[in-house]
């Protein structure tokens, strides 16, 4: 469904069917509308089904937001990288966001369900 929001119709709808697509991307501030909608749904989400088990709980948390709102305004506004190599350093510098995801995880626990 978001595929065929965000394409240009080229989204086939079954193997050899019509295609279909919005063209969602076309425009940058549907694009940063969207991209941000579906950011803010998800941090929503994950802060309402959990809570901090301490204060880095709630810390790494919210800088951990900012930071990726940060990246993506970052990579949307920015200058492209100057070279190969450092779009591959800085894509598998990736990786601490990941490990950075898994400590706020661990500082959080699940909100019991009624």
């Amino acid at each position: 469904m978001l595929d065929a929001l965000s394409h240009r119709p080229d989204v086939p709808t079954w193997p050899g069917g019509p295609v279909v697509g919005a063209g969602l991307w076309y425009s940058l501030p549907l694009t940063l509308i969207a991209e941000f909608g579906l950011f803010a749904a998800g941090v929503w989400i994950y802060a309402t089904a959990t809570r901090a088990r301490d204060r880095l709980g709630s810390v790494l948390l919210w800088a951990f937001v900012a930071v990726l709102a940060l990246l993506y305004v970052a990579a949307v506004f920015g200058p492209p990288p100057p070279s190969e190599k450092a779009l591959a350093v800085t894509s598998l510098a990736g990786w601490l966001l990941v490990a950075w995801a898994y400590w706020i995880d661990r500082h959080r626990v699940p909100v019991a369900a009624f």
